[in-house]
């Protein structure tokens, strides 16, 4: 966290203001010019970035949301030592992380949105908690007729870490995938969407706790609300498909 915040006193630019949420903790220690936003409780990450967001004021993103229907600008993530793992590449085609231009979701870690945005489709959905979260606000986005950009030269490091090392992941990840699909998709993809994910979790071979976990996750993605239901257009869906990614996969 100090290192992360000496990085942010170091950025060229206007002098922005430096708030940290202590998501269900106690924050000491961070310097006098550090504001900070104790919560209660854990909210996980989508509760914990309704609390404060802040437009970023650097000059490579503001140059990135010059077009005025960019909505959402996603950075790119990398380890200690430079390498960018493929799941930090918001495309299917993740072969150059270098490779900057339109996507159809973006990384939850490192990322830029317009005030405007949460505006017009709403905050982020709290009750995922964890997983899934940047796309449900995406594909809301998009469907209202927003864009969303990746931008590599936009960097932030992180140490490398796998979310799979911990069962929760993939029972969030089961159960907000389907929620994404209950949610957003038109009646006719969303059996489509979550057999083409329940095929490639048993492709992918996880260990047999996670394997559990996920199940657990799905069923319970299916028994329980989600919040409200707005599917999108479907000129939405032909958007993402010439995008890369059809909601299908």
């Amino acid at each position: 966290m100090l290192a992360l915040l000496d990085s942010v006193r170091a950025q060229n630019g206007e002098p922005v203001r430096i708030v940290v949420v202590g998501n269900g903790c106690h924050l000491t220690g961070l310097g006098p010019d550090v504001e900070t936003a104790e919560l209660q409780e854990n909210l996980g990450v989508s509760g914990g970035r309704n609390i404060a967001p802040e437009p970023d004021t650097f000059a490579r993103l503001r140059k990135a949301m010059t077009p005025p229907d960019v909505g959402i600008v996603s950075f790119r993530i990398a380890d200690e030592t430079g390498f960018t793992q493929r799941r930090h590449v918001p495309r299917l085609r993740a072969s150059d992380p270098m490779l900057a231009g339109e996507v159809t979701t973006f990384l939850g870690g490192g990322h830029a949105i317009r005030a405007e945005v949460f505006e017009q489709v709403g905050a982020w959905p709290t009750e995922f908690f964890f997983a899934h979260e940047e796309t449900d606000l995406a594909w809301r986005a998009i469907d209202a007729g927003w864009r969303v950009r990746y931008e590599p030269e936009l960097l932030l490091q992180h140490p490398r870490t796998s979310p799979a090392r911990h069962e929760v992941y993939f029972r969030m990840n089961a159960r907000n995938r389907v929620w994404l699909a209950k949610r957003h998709l038109p009646a006719l993809l969303v059996p489509v969407y979550l057999v083409v994910w329940t095929v490639l979790m048993l492709v992918r071979r996880p260990p047999l706790a996670g394997l559990k976990a996920w199940l657990t996750g799905f069923a319970e993605g299916v028994r329980t609300p989600c919040g409200r239901r707005k599917p999108m257009r479907w000129r939405t869906v032909v958007r993402l498909a010439r995008l890369g990614r059809p909601p299908v996969i």
